[in-house]
């Protein structure tokens, strides 16, 4: 009878703690009785056939491990990539690239730039995937990326970048005109040390892109087990908040998303129509190919699909920046994606490079 009473007591608890986290990350509608099946597929209309942003661009001569992760907005007229820089070690920069057509670039400004410590004590050794998002209710920009402890990995476990929190970082320029910043930190909206869920890994949080659904804000937040090697997963779930500003707060009910069970880094949501389109990195998975899932409300989200981007084997599919619409009936798809040779001494490289695809959505 004991045992019986303690299990109830633990039921109710489990019930409690779920209703709890349920309400933190705000009103969640019933799931449909069915999965949510794909509607939409992408289809490739036309591709660069050279990189149209790397490590040889003119004003990219520091960045010797080329670009990764960020994203592309539209504005002013021009396309504008908040985009990583890798430059030696494991130090970034989180730096703003302009372009008039999305084919040829110009460097604007730096804005952030990680320290480079390797020792595993600074919070900011390593700086990535910068989302810019319009709060209309301040009237700025908010920036959220990614800050990384670094240190040496042992032959267990992988620390390169590691204990990951999501910075929120406001423009100082109010306005929509303002995206080029100069931004400014004004907290910490996620962390591995507040309110982490058990399926969340070493890596802490890994990404992190706000989207407006149902009143509110979403967002995908990414983590990995790194505390192990071979890393058995990267996965990705929600998190919602009422203002852009916080506080946030996990959406432990829906995590982790089940768009895919294996490997899932960086997803970036779009809207297509009234639906939501979420296009995200599947490298480990389909070393050629992006990902996508598509949602009606923004909360319930179907399995992942993929676009094969790249057949030679020169070269491999990494992370998808953004899908803009192009006002014509087809959309601009920015990717950043790994070419693999040899530098001058003959050592093995693998530099990220950014592409500009054409799509349409079928």
């Amino acid at each position: 009878m004991k045992a019986i009473l303690i299990s109830c007591v633990a039921l109710v608890s489990m019930i409690l703690s779920a209703a709890v986290a349920a309400e933190d990350c705000g009103a969640l509608p019933k799931p449909a009785d069915d999965a949510p099946q794909m509607k939409f597929r992408l289809k490739i209309i036309s591709a660069s056939q050279e990189p149209v942003l790397g490590p040889k661009s003119p004003g990219a001569e520091e960045v010797l491990g080329g670009f990764e992760g960020g994203t592309v907005i539209k504005a002013d007229g021009a396309f504008h990539a908040f985009i990583t820089e890798m430059t030696t070690g494991f130090a970034t920069r989180l730096a703003l690239w302009s372009s008039p057509d999305g084919d040829h670039w110009t460097r604007t400004r730096t804005l952030f730039a990680s320290s480079g410590d390797f020792t595993g004590q600074d919070r900011r050794a390593a700086l990535w995937a910068a989302m810019p998002v319009y709060d209309e209710a301040h009237g700025a920009w908010n920036l959220f990326y990614v800050a990384y402890r670094s240190k040496p990995s042992p032959p267990t476990a992988w620390y390169a970048n590691y204990d990951g929190e999501i910075v929120r970082a406001v423009s100082q320029v109010k306005g929509r005109h303002g995206f080029a910043g100069p931004y400014v930190d004004a907290d910490v909206i996620l962390s591995p040390e507040k309110d982490s869920d058990a399926w969340e890994g070493l890596q802490g949080t890994d990404s992190f892109f706000p989207y407006r659904a149902m009143n509110r804000w979403f967002g995908f937040y990414g983590t990995a087990h790194t505390e192990v090697i071979p890393i058995s997963s990267w996965r990705v779930g929600l998190a919602s908040s009422a203002s852009l500003d916080g506080p946030w707060h996990r959406c432990s009910p829906l995590n982790p998303s089940p768009i895919e069970t294996h490997f899932i880094e960086n997803p970036v949501v779009s809207r297509i129509g009234s639906n939501f389109l979420a296009i995200y990195d599947v490298d480990v998975d389909a070393a050629k190919s992006i990902g996508y899932s598509e949602s009606q409300d923004g909360v319930y989200w179907t399995p992942g699909t993929r676009l094969e981007l790249f057949t030679g084997p020169a070269i491999g599919a990494r992370t998808p920046l953004a899908l803009i619409e192009d006002g014509h009936g087809a959309y601009d798809l920015f990717v950043t994606a790994f070419i693999y040779g040899k530098d001058a001494s003959g050592k093995d490289t693998n530099p990220g490079n950014l592409f500009h695809f054409k799509v349409k959505v079928e």
